[in-house]
């Protein structure tokens, strides 16, 4: 049985809709409501990512269409400005891009997006050339693997390695993905152990550890 997916290579979308740095605004939003998606990565003609354009860089067209702002939203609102102004997708994207490396963990792709306020990610080579897109949607895949396949390698991983033999039977049962653990074992300080790593496992959402231990007080 495969290994849960721990990297974004496994989740990442990798048909991954782009545009060149010439693309125009109208070109832009079209593409982006046709596959639905709320960035585009922006690509010189090698396939290097150098930038991405975002819903947000596009808002700021509507925002100041009818409006004249005073000298402090200008000095303020500066590079909002200028997207206001732009027509193409050298002039509206964000660079340099936030990106991610395909080998990267999946909690390393979670973090990036949360630091970094963005919900897609370019995934590319060392050379910086496009291999796909992971987006927030992508990250959450893993909460859909089946109950007995999380029950499968938790007994496998993590029981069979840390109790071979075990006081009394270990069972392990996964319901709507949160782990619950039984039996009795020697150890103490190997049950929280194991909680942690049950923790761990991709698609657990939750777990009940119901260990005993030969040398708890």
């Amino acid at each position: 049985m495969d290994s849960s997916p721990h990297r974004v290579g496994d989740v990442m979308t990798r048909a991954a809709v782009a545009v060149g740095r010439k693309a125009l605004f109208k070109d832009i939003v079209e593409r982006m409501e046709q596959w639905q998606v709320s960035a585009l990565p922006v690509l010189e003609g090698d396939g290097r990512v150098i930038g991405v354009v975002s819903e947000a860089d596009l808002l700021p067209k509507e925002e100041f269409r009818n409006s004249d702002p005073d000298r402090s939203t200008q000095l303020r609102r500066l590079p909002d400005l200028a997207k206001a102004g732009a027509v193409c997708a050298e002039e509206l994207m964000s660079m340099p891009a936030v990106t991610v490396h395909a080998d990267a963990t999946l909690a390393e792709a979670a973090r990036i997006m949360a630091l970094r306020h963005v919900k897609r990610l370019p995934v590319v080579s060392s050379e910086g050339v496009l291999e796909g897109v992971v987006s927030r949607g992508d990250l959450l895949k893993v909460f859909l693997r089946p109950d007995n396949e999380l029950a499968d390698e938790i007994r496998r991983d993590i029981v069979d390695v840390l109790f071979p033999a075990p006081i009394e039977p270990i069972h392990v049962m996964v319901t709507d993905g949160v782990a619950t653990l039984t039996g009795r074992v020697a150890e103490s300080a190997r049950v929280d152990l194991a909680t942690r790593l049950v923790r761990g496992v991709e698609g657990v959402v939750g777990v009940d550890c119901r260990l005993t231990a030969a040398d708890a007080v």
